[in-house]
């Protein structure tokens, strides 16, 4: 089961990724990706194997972007790649079957190609201008994501989407109206004052 909170670390001037990963957790996060750009595959390992160790004392699944050794490594509950990366079938090659593996799309076209590659879970955005990404897709906006998701149900699409960048706790009723399944946040929850509301405030959204 995907979770409706979806947290991606982002590493800040003050947190490290593993920090950022830390607090999510400790605000009620049970999906993590550990979301690592710019650095050789060692440097990401180690930071995998602490961050897998944290997701278990939280009973948490940790998710890793890009490195499908890595996440067969440490033993991650799934493995996240862009339109850019190796294919599903290039990542399950390496991780096995039974990982779950997520993949990017910006349109209803890439959901299609996403579909037909047979991965698990799909992120679909980015929903407005986030600084966390260096190549930004276009800006889809709600209007996108209902023109999308009307064409996800016509073509009788079963797997869960899951909106991303830079959302906040307001636009989830109206993602979650247009079909959304969740939300992956990043620096909604890692500068929020009191994390844990926040958590709290989308899952109350999605159950109530």
């Amino acid at each position: 089961m995907l979770e409706r909170v979806y947290f991606i670390s982002q590493q800040t001037a003050a947190k490290t990724h593993l920090m950022a990963i830390e607090e999510a957790l400790q605000a009620g996060c049970r999906l993590v990706q550990l979301r690592v750009k710019n650095e050789p595959e060692t440097a990401v390992l180690e930071q995998a194997k602490k961050a897998k160790e944290l997701c278990d004392r939280y009973k948490a699944k940790l998710v890793i972007n890009d490195f499908p050794q890595v996440a067969k490594a440490v033993g991650a509950w799934g493995i996240h790649v862009g339109l850019q990366d190796l294919s599903p079938a290039e990542v399950r090659a390496i991780t096995g079957k039974e990982m779950i593996v997520g993949g990017t799309a910006n349109t209803f076209e890439h959901i299609q190609q996403r579909v037909q590659e047979g991965v698990d879970y799909i992120g679909l955005g980015p929903f407005r201008f986030t600084a966390t990404k260096e190549k930004l897709s276009p800006v889809l906006g709600l209007e996108g994501y209902r023109r999308i998701m009307n064409e996800v149900r016509a073509a009788g699409i079963q797997l869960p989407i899951v909106a991303i960048g830079g959302i906040l706790a307001a636009d989830v009723p109206g993602l979650r109206d247009a079909g959304i399944h969740g939300v992956a946040v990043s620096g909604t929850i890692t500068n929020a004052v009191n994390k844990q509301e926040v958590v709290k405030q989308i899952d109350a959204l999605y159950s109530g």
